[in-house]
């Protein structure tokens, strides 16, 4: 949420890109965290100051429970391309230190668009390319499916309530290669997820899904 709380006592602050600017990455730079910035780059929301550039062709089925998104058109890189890379370089320029691509799944969701699974793949690594093109790491935030493939280009996993679902499994590859795991249960207690986490060497947390600074970390 914004404006972030840079008392909490972490290693890394994942905060949104265009809600902050380049003097709250460099105050938390000053405190020795690490700075990720947050994009949806398989949604248009309507309220970000680059929305105008979304024609409608590249639009699909809203996003269910998040009024004021749609799914993207992800085969249409000649139209996302230049924007989503747009972003990318707010991020460099802002001195973020990476970057979370969020809804990055599509193909799996109701999106109204014949997306396929390569389709996903295609614009996944291209995600990633542009962002260590800019100096960036980059997260594959959730895309559980499609770890195996997209381990080479992404450096870090980001997940939403694997333990809940019982999908933490499919992320060990990322471990296994020496690639950070974060992981945050929504509505676990922390005595239903941690031990099983620390046991998988997961980064994993608490946190209410408002993603105020509430957070109880498992280690």
């Amino acid at each position: 949420t914004t404006p972030v709380d840079q008392t909490v006592n972490a290693q890394m602050y994942d905060i949104d890109m265009f809600d902050n600017d380049v003097s709250v990455v460099a105050s938390l730079h000053a405190q020795g965290r690490k700075v990720i910035c947050y994009i949806s780059a398989g949604t248009f929301e309507n309220w970000r100051p680059d929305a105008a550039s979304f024609p409608a062709v590249v639009k699909g089925n809203a996003v269910s429970g998040w009024p004021g998104e749609n799914w993207l058109d992800i085969r249409r890189l000649d139209i996302l391309g230049p924007i989503m890379t747009a972003r990318l370089d707010l991020c460099q320029t802002k001195g973020f230190d990476g970057v979370e691509p969020d809804n990055i799944d599509g193909y799996a969701n109701g999106t109204g668009l014949p997306l396929t699974a390569q389709d996903q793949i295609n614009y996944n690594t291209f995600l990633a390319n542009q962002a260590h093109a800019r100096g960036l790491s980059v997260a594959l935030k959730n895309d559980l499916d499609q770890v195996q493939a997209l381990l080479p280009y992404f450096d870090w996993a980001l997940n939403e309530q694997c333990f809940q679902y019982n999908e933490c499994n499919t992320l060990v590859p990322f471990i296994t290669a020496g690639k950070a795991v974060f992981e945050v249960e929504y509505s676990l207690s922390t005595s239903q997820f941690c031990p099983q986490a620390n046991a998988l060497n997961f980064n994993a947390m608490q946190k209410n899904l408002n993603l105020d600074a509430f957070r109880i970390p498992c280690r």
